[in-house]
């Protein structure tokens, strides 16, 4: 299984925000802090805000925060929240498919996707952040890899 490089980033700032809960933290820290783009977060700081994990404020003091505890937030839930589950054509309701009616891969499929979440649904954010110092001088690294 493979999830997508948006559901990827939300759960990087999830780890990131568990980190550093005390903090409003400007996005573009973290995106400089893994090296991806500002305009990609933005979207998925969107949805993670519309979903209840994170506030989001504006202005020249505004940042992110994380607004529950690492304990409440279920990864399995954040994943089937933020990706697209239909993996392949015959799961979309507009899906079509020539042999979909006789079909045993679709079965298999939906079992494997089944089995997936429910091993992340065994997990949480907390359980992420449980080597906060080595975590955290991977940021610092990376923070001073960025400012050469």
């Amino acid at each position: 299984m493979r999830i997508t490089q948006y559901t990827d980033y939300g759960l990087r700032v999830l780890i990131y925000l568990g980190l550093h809960r005390q903090e409003i933290t400007p996005m573009p820290a973290i995106a400089n802090h893994y090296g991806i783009s500002s305009n990609h977060l933005m979207k998925v700081t969107q949805q993670l805000a519309k979903l209840g994990y994170v506030e989001s404020t504006r202005g020249r003091t505004g940042g992110l925060r994380l607004i529950r505890d690492p304990e409440e937030i279920n990864i399995g839930k954040v994943v089937r929240e933020m990706e697209p589950m239909d993996i392949v054509e015959c799961f979309s309701a507009d899906g079509h498919c020539v042999i979909e009616p006789h079909c045993q891969l679709k079965g298999i499929l939906g079992r494997a996707l089944r089995a997936f979440i429910r091993e992340l649904e065994q997990h949480t954010l907390a359980e992420l952040i449980t080597n906060r110092q080595e975590l955290d001088l991977l940021f610092a690294k990376a923070g001073a890899d960025d400012s050469r």
